[in-house]
C-alpha cells in the first residue's frame, strides 16, 4: 500500500498512446468525450493551462459504460477560468469550482453546465466532509491523490489524447477492485461517507474491496456518525438498486456499517444469521429499480410499525416513502393470517390499500424465491396469484370504490352529514369484501337499513335527519 507521502512525491505516470492496450483505452475514452467538454478543455489549453477530464466519467468510459456528468480539472485559477468564458456560475469557488455554461458545438440551443475545478491540495477535514482549507496551484498528481478510490483517480487530456493514471486505476478496473488512494484510514477520515461509497461502488460495479480498504472501515465508523442522514440515505438507496446489492449489503454488515445505520438488522446469533441470508435472497428477488421497495424487502422481518417508523425517520426518507414502508411492511408480512379464502385476502388487501397491493405482491413473490421450504414458497406464489386476480377483477378495497357514495347514503336514509355516514360506508365495505356481488347501488341501498340498525346506539340522538351520527 502506498502512503500519502509516497503518492505526493512521485512523478505522475502519463500514458499517451504508446502501447496497444493504452491506445485502445485512449480511443475508448476519446470516443465518449462530448464536444462541449472538449471545447472547454481546448480553450483552457490555448490560454496556457493544463486541463483534463476527471472522475467517474473517465472510469465509466474505460468500463464501456455510458458516462454521466463530465467534470474538468485545470491548473487555471478560478478567476482565470471566469475570465476565459463568457458565462460562468460560482458553484463552489471557495473550493476552486466554477461552472462554465458552455455553448453547444452547433452554437444553438441551451447552454450546458460543465464544472471546472482548479487543481488543489486539501487541508484537514474537521467536519468529516469538506476541507478546512485548500491550496491551489498544485500538480495534477497531487490533485488526483486527494480523491477517494484509485478507479476514480484517473484523468484524461482530450487535447493531448493522454490518459493519466498515476496509481493504477486501469489495473484495479481489470482486477475488479475498489482500493483507497494512499492510506485508507486517512481517506475515510476526510469524509465519513466514503465508507458507504466504497460499498456502493463495489455493489454497483460488481467489484471486491481491497483488503486494506475494507479493514479500515470499522475504525472509520465514528466519522460516519457525523455524516448527515440525508447523505447516508442517498448512498443506501443507491446501494439498494445496485446490480450486486446483496454482496454490497453483506460487506456493509460485516464491517459494521449496517448495524450503525439500521440497528433493526443487527446479527447477534445463528438464527439472525440465517434470517439475514434469507433477507439478502429476498432483496435480490425484489425488482431492482425500486429503492424504497427494496428497503421494504430489507426490513421485512422488523414487523412493529413503530420500529419501521423509527427507521424511516432516522433515514430522513420522504413522507411518501415512509408511508409506503410502514404501510406495506405492517401488513404484507402477516399474510399467513389471511391466506384462507378470498374474503380474508380481500380484507388484507383493503388494509394495505389498492396502491400498495402491487408492492405486497412483489414482496410475496420475492419471499417465495427466498424460501428454502417448497410448501411455504408455493403458498406465497399462490397468494400473489390470487391477490393479482382480485386486483384485476376490480373488487372494491376502499369505501371510495363502493357503488354508493356518502351522498347516496344520506339521501337513501334521509341523514345529515356526520360520523354515522362514514361508519355505514365502512360497514358496507366489510360486507362487500366478503361478497363482492353486493357492490351495486340497488343491493347496497337495500342493505343500508340493516347496517344502520347494527350501528352502536342506533337511533339514540336521532341518526335519521339529526345530522349526528350514532355514538
Amino acid at each position: 500500500m502506498q502512503s500519502d507521502k509516497d503518492i505526493a512525491s512521485g512523478d505522475a505516470e502519463t500514458a499517451a498512446a504508446g502501447d496497444a492496450e493504452t491506445a485502445a483505452a485512449v480511443e475508448r475514452i476519446d470516443a465518449t468525450v462530448p464536444a462541449t467538454v472538449r471545447a472547454v478543455c481546448a480553450r483552457l489549453h490555448e490560454a496556457g493551462h493544463q486541463s483534463v477530464c476527471v472522475g467517474g466519467a473517465v472510469r465509466d468510459a474505460l468500463l464501456g459504460r455510458a458516462p454521466g456528468d463530465w467534470d474538468v480539472a485545470t491548473s487555471a485559477a478560478p478567476a482565470e477560468v471566469q475570465a476565459l468564458f463568457d458565462k460562468t456560475v460560482d458553484t463552489g469557488i471557495q473550493h476552486g469550482t466554477v461552472t462554465v455554461m458552455a455553448r453547444p458545438a452547433s452554437g444553438r440551443g441551451r447552454r450546458l453546465p460543465i464544472e471546472v475545478t482548479t487543481f488543489r491540495g486539501d487541508g484537514s477535514y474537521s467536519d468529516g466532509r469538506r476541507p478546512d482549507s485548500v491550496t491551489f496551484g498544485v500538480p495534477l498528481r497531487e490533485d488526483l491523490a486527494r480523491r477517494d478510490f484509485v478507479i476514480n483517480a484517473m484523468a484524461y487530456d482530450p487535447v493531448r489524447r493522454a490518459l493519466i493514471d498515476p496509481f493504477g486505476g486501469r489495473r484495479d478496473l481489470a482486477r475488479g477492485l475498489i482500493r483507497a488512494v494512499g492510506e485508507p484510514a486517512r481517506r475515510f477520515d476526510e469524509d465519513g461517507l466514503r465508507v458507504m461509497r466504497a460499498v456502493r461502488f463495489a455493489a454497483k460495479l460488481g467489484f471486491a474491496l481491497d483488503a486494506a480498504t475494507e479493514a479500515a472501515i470499522p475504525g472509520a465508523l465514528g466519522r460516519l456518525s457525523q455524516v448527515s442522514w440525508e447523505r447516508i440515505r442517498s448512498e443506501l438507496f443507491a446501494l439498494l438498486v445496485a446490480r450486486a446489492a446483496a454482496e454490497g449489503l453483506a460487506i456493509a454488515a460485516r464491517t459494521g456499517i449496517l448495524a450503525q445505520i439500521l440497528p433493526e438488522l443487527a446479527i447477534e446469533d445463528d438464527a439472525d444469521a440465517a434470517c439475514w441470508a434469507q433477507t439478502l435472497a429476498r432483496l435480490t428477488a425484489t425488482p431492482e429499480d425500486d429503492a424504497c421497495l427494496r428497503l421494504c424487502a430489507l426490513l421485512w422481518e422488523v414487523g412493529a410499525p413503530r420500529r419501521l417508523e423509527a427507521a424511516a425517520r432516522r433515514l430522513k426518507t420522504s413522507n411518501a416513502d415512509r408511508a409506503r414502508l410502514v404501510g406495506v411492511n405492517t401488513w404484507a408480512p402477516r399474510w399467513r393470517a389471511y391466506r384462507d379464502g378470498d374474503a380474508r385476502l380481500r380484507e388484507l388487501l383493503a388494509a394495505l390499500g389498492r396502491a400498495r397491493v402491487p408492492d405486497a405482491i412483489a414482496l410475496w413473490r420475492a419471499q417465495a424465491a427466498a424460501e428454502d421450504r417448497g410448501e411455504q414458497a408455493e403458498a406465497l406464489r399462490e397468494l400473489a396469484r390470487r391477490a393479482q386476480a382480485i386486483l384485476d377483477a376490480g373488487h372494491p378495497l376502499a369505501t371510495g370504490e363502493l357503488a354508493l357514495s356518502g351522498g347516496d347514503v344520506m339521501r337513501i336514509l334521509d341523514m345529515k352529514p356526520g360520523r354515522a355516514v362514514g361508519l355505514l360506508l365502512e360497514a358496507a365495505l366489510a360486507r362487500v369484501l366478503v361478497a363482492p356481488a353486493l357492490n351495486t347501488p340497488e343491493r347496497l341501498g337495500a342493505l343500508l337499513p340493516e347496517l344502520l340498525a347494527a350501528l352502536p346506539a342506533a337511533g339514540e340522538g336521532g341518526a335519521r335527519g339529526s345530522g349526528r351520527g350514532p355514538r
